[in-house]
């Protein structure tokens, strides 16, 4: 086990230089730049600052110099935001994206395998169709959609809720279903599938004919082997719940780094944007190491070199 988590550290140091590679000359590639906003600068000015930030040297040397202060932990300062720091802004932002995804997954596994159990225990029958029909229909509204609907119904209509904000703890409620819908349907059909497979099996029998209850027939016998499926899965889906915010974050308008990333995008915060590219890419490369321990663990047959 030691080897292998070494062993998949060191593969994260090509894979963080490829994403850092493309995405800086991406970026510097594209037309305009961080100083060409709607406010004309004096060329003096707009020549000092770009001198301050070394963006007048070459794209190899500033590329160089980037490398060397990502690998001392720097990932400069904001274009945008005076005498703040990117580390300052993922220090700031991080917490409040991570409680969000935090809320949402578990909403999304406890939705999921409610829905998935359920269905699997009576197949074919109204307890089959409907949990499976509000899965299809979570896959199939996105979160620019389901987000808005929420916040008219729940917010608008009803008052019970607030439409925006990060201050109290019912604020939480309608970001969390936002961003948790698309993977509790996900995660609703891949614990369905494992549990039609799983049931039929003799030590479920065997389990039942000794007079275990249902619920420990299901809970503890059953789902063990069914969730492995489910938490392969949670890897990508964890880390797309925490990257893929933006638009949720932008909605409801949480101050976390799904939001901060698009205000660097439209302001072309070189350093802001190439740095939350970069956390996140660090962040998916770990949540999967975490993901295949945890696999190994809840199923010793499989080989680490697998």
């Amino acid at each position: 086990m030691l080897k292998f988590v070494a062993r998949r550290l060191i593969q994260m140091v090509p894979v963080l230089l490829i994403v850092i590679t493309i995405t800086f000359f991406l970026i510097r590639l594209a037309p305009g730049g961080p100083f060409t906003d709607e406010k004309k600068y004096p060329p003096e000015v707009l020549a000092s600052r770009n001198a301050y930030y070394g963006l007048n040297d070459s794209l190899l040397t500033q590329y160089a110099r980037y490398l060397g202060n990502v690998v001392k932990g720097n990932l400069g300062p904001c274009l945008q935001y005076r005498n703040r720091t990117v580390n300052e802004v993922i220090r700031d932002t991080f917490p409040v994206s991570f409680e969000l995804g935090c809320w949402a997954m578990i909403f999304a596994l406890v939705t999921g395998l409610i829905f998935g159990i359920i269905a699997a225990l009576r197949p074919n029958s109204l307890l089959d169709h409907i949990p499976m029909a509000l899965a299809m229909t979570g896959i199939c509204l996105p979160a620019f959609v389901l987000g808005p609907l929420l916040i008219l119904v729940f917010g608008l209509w009803f008052g019970m809720l607030n439409a925006s904000g990060w201050d109290t703890a019912t604020d939480r409620i309608l970001p969390a279903i936002t961003l948790g819908a698309v993977y509790a349907a996900y995660i609703a059909r891949l614990s369905r599938s494992s549990m039609l497979e799983v049931l039929p099996m003799d030590y479920i029998r065997t389990a039942r004919a000794k007079g275990a209850s249902e619920l420990r027939v299901i809970a503890y016998h059953a789902l063990k082997n069914a969730a492995i499926p489910v938490v392969s899965f949670l890897g990508p889906a964890f880390a797309g719940i925490v990257t893929g915010s933006f638009v949720v974050e932008t909605i409801f308008q949480i101050p976390g780094m799904g939001k901060m990333f698009v205000t660097a995008a439209f302001n072309r915060d070189y350093f802001l944007l190439l740095g939350l590219i970069v956390f996140y890419a660090g962040l998916l490369v770990t949540l999967n190491l975490i993901v295949d321990i945890l696999l190994v663990w809840l199923n010793p047959k499989i080989k680490i070199e697998a």
